[in-house]
Parts: structure tokens; C-alpha cells; sequence
């Protein structure tokens, strides 16, 4: 489905520039997949990628970390795909909320519509997941080796993506709070079974969901320069 655009703007081949020249990115309500799931995609002029979110347990398309990610990485030319896991029907069950084979399903199905997207199907394609989405986007990433450029966990969960870690390809980067000592630790045993190119980096004094001050502008600034990088070439993290 292609996104709604304003009223009064003139799609083109280069993705709403009409409309931005005079807004700067914006984002977009789209309806993502068969399923329909509610997404806001934000795409600059000219984007270098595309970044593709995955939200945690308990959470949706309007997490406000995530959206803060999303809009400074859309301040760095890097379009972004914030969406719902699973309906509202489907998030009333527990079950499916911590099912990280359907929620890795739902990611690639995303990768799998922004690839049939005129503005995003020639993009490079990153993965951005927090808690339990970071498991989600392991998987995803594990299913389609060649359709993703990067990884990134933020307070994730990648010990939940089991088995399909061995199988990941792209470069992986966990960014941790150096105060969430469990998830330090689950991390370091997920990193242990990665056979990609990964890193592990710890966010001094921030605690699980990064609200101490600053502490979210350092997990911007990591994801950034390793999308940027990724984006530009296989060989950045090899």
C-alpha cells in the first residue's frame, strides 16, 4: 500500500519532496502488510537507508524512545518504519506478545512490503529493536541473510532469538545500559553465540528504558554511526 499523502502535495520519484521542501521529514500513516498493521513511516529527502523498528513487550508503533530514535535518525538522511507487531485483536493474547517466531514473521513481512514500496524498495535495510523486539529483529534478520545490512538492540532481549542467532549475517550492535546488570549479562550470552560481525556496547548509568539524562542521546548516536556505516558498504563491520 502506499502511503497517504498530504493534501495538496505532488508525489514524485524522489518521495514527496514537494511536500518536505517546505517541512522537513514528516511522517506518514501507512498500513503495513496483509494484515494491515498501523505504521508511521518518516522519510526524508534522499534517504541512505532504511531503518525498520521493532517495539517490546507492552509497547506500539508510538513507543517515545523509539520515535526519538527514529527522528534523529531521520535528522541523518535515514528513513524509518515505526509499526505495530500485531493487531489489537492479537495483542489482547499474552501468548503472542512474547511469541518471537510470529514477531520475527511480522518484522520481515515489513522488510518484505518496504521492498515492494517505490520511495524504500532500493534502500539498504537495517533493523532497530528494544526488549523483546530485539529478538524479533534477530530472527527476521536470520530468515533473510541478504536483505538486511545491520542490526541494533537497544535494551534488547537477543538471548530470546535462540537458535537463529548462529544464523544472523549482518552486523549486530547491543547497546546496554551500564546500570540493567541482567540484560548486561544476557546480552554477553547472546554475543557468545553470534558468528556475525557483533559489538557490545554498555551506555554508562542508564538503566533499562535509557531515561537518565543524556543517556538516550549516546544509544542515537551508536545506532547512527552504525547504520551510516553499514549502509555504505558490506565490508564496514566486517
Amino acid at each position: 500500500m502506499t502511503p497517504t499523502i498530504p493534501q495538496g502535495a505532488r508525489h514524485c520519484a524522489t518521495g514527496w519532496e514537494v511536500w518536505m521542501m517546505g517541512h522537513g521529514p514528516e511522517r506518514q500513516p501507512v498500513s503495513v502488510g496483509p494484515k494491515g498493521l498501523d505504521g508511521i513511516l518518516r522519510l526524508p529527502p534522499s534517504p541512505v537507508g532504511l531503518v525498520i523498528f521493532a517495539h517490546g513487550a507492552g509497547s506500539s508503533r508510538l513507543s517515545p524512545r523509539n520515535t526519538a530514535v527514529a527522528e534523529a535518525l531521520g535528522e541523518r538522511g535515514i528513513a524509518t518504519l515505526l509499526f505495530d507487531l500485531l493487531t489489537e485483536d492479537e495483542a489482547r493474547d499474552r501468548a503472542n506478545v512474547f511469541d518471537i517466531g510470529l514477531l520475527g514473521a511480522r518484522m520481515a513481512g515489513a522488510v518484505g512490503w518496504a521492498r515492494a514500496l517505490p520511495d524504500t524498495a532500493s534502500l539498504p535495510v537495517g533493523l532497530f529493536g528494544a526488549s523483546t523486539g530485539a529478538a524479533a529483529a534477530l530472527v527476521a534478520a536470520a530468515r533473510a541473510p541478504g536483505d538486511i545490512r545491520a542490526v541494533v538492540s537497544r535494551g534488547g532481549r537477543p538471548d530470546l532469538a535462540g537458535a537463529a542467532l548462529a544464523d544472523v549475517r549482518a552486523p549486530v550492535l547491543l547497546i546496554v545500559g551500564g546500570a540493567d546488570y541482567p540484560v548486561i549479562d544476557l546480552n554477553r550470552q547472546a554475543a557468545g553465540r553470534l558468528t556475525c560481525p557483533h559489538r557490545i556496547e554498555i551506555v554508562p548509568g542508564a538503566t533499562h528504558l535509557f531515561e537518565e539524562p543524556g543517556t538516550l542521546d549516546q544509544v542515537v548516536k551508536l545506532a547512527g554511526d552504525w547504520f551510516i556505516a553499514a549502509f555504505a558498504g558490506p565490508e564496514a563491520h566486517a
